[in-house]
């Protein structure tokens, strides 16, 4: 890869179809295992470098373009809690310029506003585990993890151990209702007394005092997190039932008051330069701090302009985490493995002598593909430097050429897959002529990577997830042939005890546990149809892609028609794709090659015959005028930006389209709409001025 100032604009685009295709495989396999095969490396280095490009090509941004996944998984052992306000991640800033395109974007959004001091807020990032406490009356009836942002585990019993979490609030003005967010974390004088105990009694010592807040704010048994003396950080809120604040600054104050601690190097500032500045100084305190923090976070103020400003898919605008620079060590890669993903891409990982950088002991490390390996000369052998970027995900930096072993040979990237033994090939790019940097197997639905891999997606807990079908379930299920293709997971009950031996019988299972399975399989018979698209594991289509069809087709029907029509070259049906605001070409082309393969439309309809997917319903206020209805927006619009009217109409349950078609609805033309403009007349479409837009929404 080469430098991002370098790249051209066809390079830039392809690169970022490439990072958010292979950025979206790595982060599925993270979150879905404890120790997941693809190293955490993948994922954060090729993510930055995704970022990088888009700051320097806003315009060629995807609609699926990668951003921060939301760790911590619904473990089995507590009841789910859903949130009512989705707990979101953060987009990521890793260096000053970083920080400058933030405000830049935010005084570009509201650059109508005539007049308007732009502040923000700057607070210490906690390293610790985020939990959602709620409040009834001023009193705590319920704690949660964040879970995977919409449902969480109900840790109420171990929340109330911890004595910087008030029981009641204190003082006046807190509403009916609220739930206060913020951090669990553990002092590293706890953290260093708890290993000091472990080795004493010869007990288990941890790595670090993140993981270990995280694992004892999950102990079923809340007297062991009472002994961790764990402490919480309040920084935020999630559903109130009455706004208590106007400003993000105020909002704290006012959480301080009802008797939480919040950070006391929480800052409010109208300029980057400050911001950058208290960057820099808590970067200087933070081996003082007594606690462990990974970078620093910004907020827009003012809570009505986060409002309107508004979120990404899992992320807010209006906020941003600058992260501290990567800690390095240097160790000897040992091996070089191999892995297999669920679209056949093979990933190179390097097995290195374990080392500790920064506090945690590294053992893997990316090498992303083989155009990286070959462009740094990584070989068996050689020691590296390893860098874990943002404080937690490690990669290869460099090689010490000076230190490598006489006798090196360079390595050789595989041709054939190293599951069932498939040619293994480099896609061409259609586009280019280029082969692609991710080297794929050929093998298709005979390599058990593959085949085993696509059922596990299709049951993870962003797709289907089928509670207690995981990972080592669904890969003994395909190996003894109960489960091959997606609709033997719901035939499962009925093939029980007839074509295989009761589930009850085998090892590990049991009456109770086979039921269970059972009914959690029932109970996705009628999945949203947002979560069937995406786990149908379409290459290209993720969750926001997933949701974008969803919304513009409303059931499975009608966006399999056009589906299929498109992969058999219908014009009207590829036309119709493309005018989804946020759908390209890629995409069009990954979706109209999915349903063109008969094998997968045959899987697609067998599945169809046991499920009964649910319609997508628009949440948008009852007395909308415009719900529904498909709408352009063209020319320049002077009492809002482009992207502000984008979202009032999909907040109104509009579909925002790129282009006018007859399906078109309202095209909404400021000064100097052209061809836009011009086409609509034709059609004989509604034409209104950006004032009729606005009366006409109210």
């Amino acid at each position: 890869m080469g430098d991002v100032d370098s790249l051209s604009k066809e390079e830039a685009r392809k690169e970022l179809r490439r990072l958010a295709r292979e950025i979206a495989d790595h982060d599925k396999a993270y979150y879905l295992k404890d120790a997941p095969n693809i190293p955490d490396a993948d994922y954060d280095a090729l993510r930055r470098r995704n970022l990088e490009i888009e700051a320097r090509f806003p315009d060629l941004k995807r609609a699926d373009s990668p951003t921060d996944r939301i760790g911590a998984m619904v473990t089995d052992g507590f009841s789910k809690v859903t949130h009512a306000v989705p707990m979101l991640s953060l987009g990521n800033a890793f260096d000053e310029q970083d920080v400058r395109d933030f405000a830049g974007r935010a005084r570009k959004f509201f650059a109508h506003d005539k007049n308007l001091e732009l502040a923000f807020t700057a607070e210490p990032k906690i390293d610790g585990l985020s939990a959602s406490l709620l409040y009834e009356n001023g009193l705590f009836v319920q704690g949660a993890t964040r879970g995977d942002g919409t449902v969480g585990e109900d840790i109420t019993a171990n929340l109330k151990t911890i004595e910087e979490i008030p029981k009641q609030l204190k003082g006046t003005g807190w509403p009916e209702a609220i739930e206060v967010r913020g951090e669990v974390y553990m002092s590293h004088a706890d953290f260093a007394a708890l290993n000091k105990q472990a080795q004493e009694t010869g007990g288990q010592t941890y790595v670090n005092p993140r993981n270990t807040a995280a694992g004892s704010l999950r102990q079923l048994d809340s007297s062991i997190t009472a002994s961790r003396n764990l402490k919480f950080f309040a920084y935020a809120w999630g559903y109130v039932s009455a706004p208590f604040a106007q400003t993000q600054f105020e909002a704290i104050k006012a959480l301080e008051s009802w008797g939480f601690k919040t950070n006391p190097l929480t800052i409010r500032t109208t300029s980057v330069e400050e911001m950058l500045a208290h960057y820099r100084n808590i970067e200087a305190q933070r081996a003082t701090l007594g606690y462990d923090i990974d970078g620093v976070v910004y907020k827009l103020d003012r809570l009505d302009l986060q409002e309107r400003w508004g979120y990404v898919a899992r992320a807010p605008r209006w906020a941003i985490a600058h992260k501290f620079p990567a800690e390095q060590a240097t160790t000897i890669l040992e091996a070089i493995d191999i892995q297999v993903g669920r679209t056949g891409a093979l990933t190179p990982v390097a097995r290195l002598k374990p080392v500790t950088v920064g506090g945690v002991v590294v053992t893997n490390a990316t090498l992303h593909n083989a155009d990286e390996i070959a462009r740094k000369d990584i070989r068996v052998g050689d020691t590296v430097v390893v860098q874990r970027a943002g404080d937690v995900i490690p990669q290869i930096v460099k090689v010490i050429e000076e230190k490598r072993p006489s006798g090196s040979v360079a390595y050789k990237f595989p041709d054939r897959c190293p599951v069932c033994g498939s040619r293994a090939t480099r896609e061409i790019n259609e586009n280019t002529g280029e082969p692609d940097v991710v080297t794929r197997c050929t093998g298709g639905l005979i390599c058990e990577a593959q085949a085993v891999e696509q059922l596990k997606h299709f049951v993870s807990r962003r797709a289907l997830d089928i509670e207690g079908l995981g990972d080592k379930q669904v890969a003994a299920f395909y190996k003894e042939g109960r489960i091959r293709l997606p609709a033997d997971i719901f035939n499962l009950k009925a093939r029980d005890g007839v074509d295989f031996p009761p589930l009850a019988e085998q090892e590990g299972w049991g009456e109770q546990s086979s039921k269970n399975l059972f009914a959690a399989i029932e109970v996705r018979r009628t999945p949203d149809l947002d979560r069937l698209i995406f786990a149908l594991g379409i290459r290209h289509v993720g969750e926001t892609t997933g949701v974008l069809l969803a919304k513009s087709f409303g059931n499975f029907a009608e966006f399999e028609r056009v589906a299929t029509a498109a992969g058999e070259g219908d014009e009207e049906a590829i036309e119709n794709l493309l005018s989804i605001d946020g759908i390209g070409q890629t995409v069009v082309n990954s979706l109209g090659a999915f349903f063109a393969n008969r094998r997968n439309r045959a899987a697609v309809d067998d599945l169809l015959g046991v499920i009964e997917p649910r319609p997508y319903e628009l949440n948008v206020a009852a007395d909308s005028e415009v719900a529904g209805k498909t709408v352009v927006f063209t020319g320049s619009l002077e009492r809002m930006t482009r992207a502000e009217a984008k979202a009032m109409a999909e907040r109104l349950g509009a579909k925002v389209s790129g282009s006018v078609s007859k399906k078109t609805d309202i095209l909404v033309a400021g000064p100097g709409a052209g061809s836009k403009l011009k086409k609509a007349e034709e059609l004989g479409l509604l034409v209104l001025d950006e004032d009729g837009w606005l009366e006409l929404v109210g």
